[in-house]
């Protein structure tokens, strides 16, 4: 008898123990999803700043900033031009930029746009009566890691 009883005394308290693990569980749940959370914003605020940051020392976040390798004044206004309106073709563009900067000659814009394709910052898109173009995906990959949203 006295076994019985210390095996039901042994049994009450592995329910009790159980019971107490899953409130324990209940209780610190939120707190975890709270540190997540917190962890979450402090990725963001840390963007923010990049931002911030990168506002303040050039004034803005522009294409010269993503790529520097663009040295070239005309390569880098058709790629602004192109990340203001993609899938523009020759012509949009060279009247782009003619609006831009007062002049533009057609045929200085498509040697800039096939040399902006070689380095692979634009992409070529055929259609059915000219091609297009727009920001290649390496380029936007970089913005994303410059702008800290993407490692």
């Amino acid at each position: 008898m006295a076994e019985e009883d210390q095996g039901k005394k042994i049994e009450e308290l592995s329910k009790r123990i159980g019971e107490l693990e899953s409130s324990l569980r209940d209780v610190t749940r939120p707190y975890s999803e709270l540190v997540g959370q917190l962890a979450q914003f402090q990725d963001i605020v840390q963007k923010y700043f990049r931002l911030l940051d990168l506002y303040q020392k050039h004034g803005a976040i522009s294409i010269d900033v993503i790529l520097p390798e663009v040295k070239d004044p005309i390569s880098r206004e058709i790629m602004r031009a192109i990340m203001d309106k993609p899938g523009m073709n020759i012509s949009q563009i060279t009247e782009e930029l003619r609006s831009r900067k007062g002049s533009a000659s057609r045929r200085i814009v498509s040697s800039r746009l096939d040399g902006l394709v070689e380095k692979g910052l634009l992409v070529e898109e055929a259609g059915k009566k000219s091609k297009s173009y727009r920001i290649s995906e390496a380029v936007i990959k970089k913005w994303s890691q410059v702008l800290g949203l993407s490692k």
